[in-house]
């Protein structure tokens, strides 16, 4: 809901618990007032009432309270906008107009002499998502140096603690928390794509713990590079600005009437501590990112772990036929399937099956697998290519490269310059083409190695190739998903180097880590719950032995129940498995479809964090309650502690199907339930219902 004062200069937004206000001073200066729980627009004009401190030369009072700093003017904060133009540098805007569109979107326009910037409000939930639209009205030529698409503003509180989400590659989304300090904490990727080293998000808090305290979260909606920095400024006030690009040397040019608009930058309060942070932004991406949210995801099988590169149909065949037994719903074909790809040396680019692996095209395998009761699914890496390869022999000068300068290349392969329009036709005739050969229902599309030698020879403003590479790929998957409308995405850079909620507004899941390691898993996993939910979020039985990592050797049940924590897949060398690995199998695939609808669906608590020792999430759906719970190593003489379920009616009963016991709502959220978990590496699958 959008309300607005009477002299049309402060606007509140409101959700369900919380409202975001703004004011336009008589100088046309935009303060921002609130940022938390749900008021009324009158307690909107009280706090636009209060005088802005006076000026010193050493300091400014539109620091840390103006809505979005332009760079110019009596400003020393970092600037979320910075424009150059033939003349002149910098931003001396002026109030223009207000718009508003249906209950819960606002628009707020300023002029500064050619130049327009419209900042763009919405309410979604109780999530606010704001972006930006920068124009150039009139002038020959202008420069965006920067342009974020949103500066966050916190109340004035003490102590503030900043939490966000590091890694690497195959230990992603680690969740870190510190106390802020004076100055800058800057985070984001110089890589070309989200990264593994950072996720978008950061959140701040003064004393919350998972379930109570303020939170405030901000997360970028951009698969490109991109830039947060969280200042605490001189008089202790904390603003985040973020946006697409990582430095400021530039990030498009605008020719006359041309316009850029940001990515979304989303933002929420919550009152519910960290988790009730993560369960508000699960149900805004459910309802309002992820395509076709309301589905369940299917059980797949993902042939890479078994077979790599050495791949056949018939061998496939074999692969699927077992999976088939066990009840898997969709089985992937991953890489080695096209080209010249008998290793990662040759193939990416050549994007038809290679005929003697595959004589009779995908098609045939295809009609087998859908035979057998399952889905089929290809892997592909279209933004990628071998300099061994039909395409890179035919157009070299397709690829991203700086003249004079070596071509480096990272696993082998070289990046295609998606932002050149015969790129773009290419590879959709080349995807297009590939899925209307076979009935493919799933696509994992890969991107396996950063941005190095960003060159656009011949293009007068080269950078805008970090920009147009990833509009390029927003708008090719959104016209093939258009095209063929069946087939079902999945974001995957060599893990979860690509996962935000950009690219998650075109895909259905996301390949969470390379690490299928069970163990390491949790942690990965847990980091990503403050954020993403479980419906997106890929994870796979692999073998035992870990051949793929770290070697370690853990049970069935665990693995199984690890990866239950999110959408079920299994990439395992079935052919190996013994006919009671297979008949366990069997039973956990079947359980995980009897609770896959609360997992999937239902709202995510953290019961235990994966810290050592016993550890457990529970996800509640109406009256139907899932606990998954894990046990990494077990004490002489030490039991394993009872779960404090969250989100119960104490006054209701619920009966506990492995069980048979019934317990009060009251007991399980005061004393807990216990697992019955021991030794080390157990797991267990608990469900609840209320009666």
């Amino acid at each position: 809901m959008v309300d607005i004062a009477e002299d049309g200069r402060t606007w509140l937004l409101s959700g369900p618990a919380s409202s975001y206000a703004l004011h336009l001073t008589d100088a046309d200066e935009l303060l921002h007032l609130h940022w938390g729980p749900r008021i009324a627009i009158e307690d909107a004009e009280a706090l636009a009432r209060d005088p802005l401190p006076g000026y010193w030369p050493f300091e400014s009072p539109l620091d840390g309270r103006e809505e979005y700093p332009v760079e110019g003017g009596p400003r020393f904060v970092r600037p979320a906008l910075s424009v150059r133009t033939e003349e002149r540098r910098g931003t001396e805007w002026r109030f223009g107009s207000y718009a508003t569109q249906g209950d819960n979107e606002l628009h707020l326009r300023f002029d500064d002499d050619g130049i327009t910037i419209t900042l763009h409000y919405r309410m979604r939930g109780d999530v606010v998502e704001r972006w930006v639209t920068v124009e150039n009205g009139g002038h020959a030529r202008v420069e965006l140096l920067r342009a974020d698409a949103a500066t966050w503003t916190l109340p004035d509180r003490d102590g503030w603690r900043l939490s966000q989400l590091h890694g690497r590659w195959a230990a992603e989304s680690r969740l870190t928390t510190a106390p802020l300090t004076y100055g800058e904490k800057v985070i984001g990727s110089r890589r070309g794509h989200t990264g593994h080293q950072h996720l978008p998000w950061v959140a701040l808090d003064t004393d919350a713990t998972e379930e109570h305290g303020e939170v405030y979260g901000c997360a970028l909606g951009w698969s490109g590079s991109w830039r947060m920095a969280v200042a605490q400024l001189p008089d202790a006030r904390v603003q985040i600005t973020g946006g697409a690009g990582y430095d400021d040397s530039g990030l498009l040019l605008l020719q006359p009437g041309e316009s850029y608009t940001t990515p979304v930058f989303a933002g929420l309060w919550s009152e519910g501590g960290f988790g009730g942070a993560s369960r508000t932004w699960h149900a805004y991406q459910r309802a309002y990112v992820v395509p076709d949210a309301e589905r369940d995801r299917p059980v797949l099988f993902n042939s890479w772990e078994a077979t790599n590169f050495d791949i056949s149909e018939e061998q496939q065949l074999a692969l699927a036929r077992r999976a088939a037994g066990i009840g898997v719903e969709l089985f992937v074909v991953d890489d080695g399937w096209f080209g010249a790809r008998t290793s990662d040396r040759a193939g990416l680019g050549d994007w038809t099956p290679n005929p003697d692996r595959f004589p009779q095209g995908l098609k045939s395998l295809a009609d087998q697998v859908h035979g057998l009761g399952m889905q089929f699914g290809i892997w592909v890496e279209p933004e990628m290519v071998n300099p061994d390869s039909e395409l890179y022999r035919a157009h070299p000068d397709w690829v991203q490269y700086q003249p004079g300068r070596r071509r480096t290349e990272l696993r082998n392969q070289l990046v295609l310059n998606l932002a050149r329009e015969d790129v773009q036709h290419y590879l959709w005739d080349q995807l297009d083409t590939l899925l209307s050969s076979a009935p493919i229902d799933y696509v994992k599309w890969d991107f396996n190695r950063c941005f190095t030698d960003a060159g656009w020879p011949g293009e007068a403003y080269p950078q805008r190739l970090w920009v147009d590479h990833v509009r390029a790929l927003y708008a090719l998957l959104d016209r093939l998903r258009a095209a063929h409308p069946g087939v079902a995405f999945e974001s995957c850079s060599g893990g979860g180097g690509r996962i935000d909620l950009g690219v998650l507004t075109r895909t259905d899941q996301v390949w969470t880590s390379d690490n299928t390691d069970p163990l390491d898993r949790l942690a990965i996993q847990h980091g990503f719950s403050q954020l993403h939910p479980a419906r997106v979020m890929a994870a796979w039985v692999t073998d035992s032995p870990n051949t793929q990592l770290n070697g370690r050797v853990s049970p069935l049940r665990f693995r199984f129940v690890s990866a239950m924590a999110g959408v079920l897949g299994i990439g395992g060398d079935l052919t190996e498995w013994s006919a009671e690995e297979l008949a366990e199998a069997r039973r956990w695939v079947d359980l995980y479809k009897e609770i896959r609808p609360v997992v999937q669906h239902g709202e995510l608590y953290r019961l235990r964090p994966p810290a050592g020792g016993l550890s457990a999430v529970q996800y509640l759906r109406g009256a139907e309650i899932v606990v998954l719970a894990w046990l990494q190593a077990q004490s002489h003489g030490e039991s394993a502690p009872a779960l404090r379920l969250r989100g119960l009616d104490p006054a209701a009963s619920y009966e506990c199907r492995e069980t048979g016991e019934v317990h009060r709502g009251a007991v399980l959220l005061h004393h807990g339930l216990r697992t019955g978990l021991k030794g080390d590496l157990d797991a267990t699958v608990l469900r609840l219902r209320r009666i």
